[in-house]
């Protein structure tokens, strides 16, 4: 079988990344080889591959979904959001400069060819293409010169399934809605539609089944129940930032800032059942976590002043003489520094900006993206929160504009490269950070830090309690997808929808 597969949504976070997830598990069950494709991502959350290109981490996860490697031709297009009218527009995993939402508008037509030319590379490599569209394509006011939703879908003559949320309410008016704005000839690739996200009993829904498949003549292909996953989000629309309350002996608290970026490095910290983790605007949500973590961001300059004006400096100096442990990741490990500077108005139009001075390093803002993949030692222990590292191998990537210029050649490294150092610790070993995305996907190392917090708290110290590693642990989560949405869908007649195409 030869084919594709269109993915759209009536809006954004209806669940067509994990729909697409999904589609490519089950497929590789069976015995095929399938690949995901998204022409335009917008996320902040990305992820560097092997070839040291940058991409959209919603396509990693279907990647790694279908038992494959990702590749840049997946996401070809992936802008990150710098401002609420201005991108970082990023063309096959590198950055092609800075545009407003108007200029990009009028100068995206240009990358029909390259978004042609990965769709046509992926297809002549795997059986089926599984292809996710983007927000909604019923926004009318973007239809011209659409490269995501049914512009693209017309020109690859690929079947839609238009799913719809049924948990944030209004699901059939939304499917009704978006499927009466097609045009004619998008209308006919329309295939059939997909409720998600329900809970309760499906025989309650029956009557309006059997009415919106009269209302749009198209079929309603199944109902997906709500499920709870620990999956990678595609971008800052996620219910992990709901912040949920809870007796749970450790607590780390993560700093959300305006233009958060990479939040899914902290996904495996979820996994421990005697740890809380949250997220937090202000100073005043700081209840004495037993690590607060000051994430990446796409813009560090404007988020570090952001920090300031709310009151953070002074948070973060009284949490950190009070003995609490403070981590830096990649823009947050750049604030940590003595000052950051952009004098190519890189990110920001202020060209120098002090940092928090909790570590002895500043950064200069690059032209040139820093994007690899990593593999690095942890080189750092003291009698403190590090007191159970040893030599910890960790693997991870760097996506990031700034150069970091390390002052003080006696202080600790807490992670190092062949030829180039990755983070810091400072002297009382209170603070520390680090370039390296993905750091807690690194088990043996997590659980050591989470003993040390332990056992500053009299706490027992705990074994990681996952079999074998973190990409394990979600081979079973996309199983578990896989399976729910098999027994959820008339997988017969999707069979049939690919077989025959758009």
């Amino acid at each position: 079988m030869k084919g594709t597969l269109m993915i759209q949504g009536t809006a954004s976070s209806v669940g067509k990344s994990l729909l697409c997830a999904a589609f490519c598990r089950i497929l590789k069950q069976d015995g095929f080889n399938p690949a995901p494709f998204k022409s335009q991502n917008m996320a902040l959350n990305s992820f560097v591959t092997a070839e040291g290109f940058e991409m959209g981490r919603a396509q990693v996860m279907q990647a790694e979904a279908a038992g494959i490697a990702p590749r840049v031709e997946m996401n070809p297009v992936l802008l990150k959001p710098t401002s609420d009218r201005g991108s970082q527009v990023i063309v096959m995993g590198r950055p092609v400069g800075n545009m407003g939402a108007l200029d990009y508008l009028q100068w995206k037509e240009k990358l029909l060819p390259v978004i042609d030319k990965a769709f046509e590379t992926l297809s002549g490599d795997h059986d089926v293409v599984i292809i996710e569209g983007a927000g909604s394509p019923a926004e009318i006011n973007l239809r011209e010169k659409d490269l995501v939703n049914m512009g693209l879908a017309c020109r690859l003559k690929a079947p839609v399934l238009l799913a719809g949320d049924i948990d944030r309410g209004g699901v059939f008016a939304s499917l009704y809605g978006t499927a009466a704005l097609l045009q004619p000839a998008e209308r006919d690739l329309l295939k059939g539609v997909i409720i998600n996200k329900f809970r309760g009993d499906r025989k309650v829904l029956e009557p309006g089944l059997l009415q919106l498949e009269d209302l749009i003549d198209r079929p309603v292909l199944g109902v997906v129940p709500y499920m709870q996953l620990n999956l990678d989000d595609e971008d800052s629309v996620t219910d992990r930032f709901n912040n949920r309350a809870n007796d749970r002996a450790l607590k780390v608290q993560v700093v959300l800032l305006p233009r958060i970026s990479n939040f899914t490095d902290f996904n495996p910290l979820e996994l421990h059942d005697d740890l809380n983790l949250t997220y937090i605007r202000e100073p005043a949500e700081l209840s004495s976590p037993d690590l607060l973590i000051l994430p990446g961001s796409k813009n560090t300059i404007e988020d570090l002043l952001h920090l300031r004006s709310r009151g953070w400096e002074d948070a973060l100096r009284s949490y950190v003489r009070k003995g609490g442990l403070l981590a830096g990741i990649c823009g947050g490990f750049q604030m940590l520094g003595r000052k950051v500077l952009d004098p190519l108005g890189v990110e920001s139009s202020v060209p120098e900006v002090p940092g928090f001075n909790l570590l002895p390093l500043e950064t200069v803002m690059a032209a040139e993206k820093s994007t690899r993949q990593v593999e690095a030692t942890w080189k750092y222990r003291d009698e403190g929160y590090f007191a159970l590292m040893g030599e910890e191998y960790l693997v991870g990537y760097e996506i990031h504009m700034g150069r970091t210029i390390y002052h003080s050649a006696n202080h600790p490294v807490c992670i190092a490269t062949t030829g180039q150092w990755e983070g810091a610790v400072s002297k009382d070993g209170n603070v520390f950070g680090t370039y390296l995305h993905g750091i807690f996907d690194n088990l043996s190392w997590t659980n050591n830090l989470l003993n040390g917090l332990r056992r500053r708290r009299g706490l027992p110290e705990k074994d990681n309690n996952l079999p074998g590693t973190y990409r394990d642990y979600k081979e079973k989560e996309y199983d578990r997808l896989a399976a729910t949405v098999r027994e959820s869908l008339d997988m017969e007649q999707v069979y049939r929808i690919i077989e025959q195409g758009g």
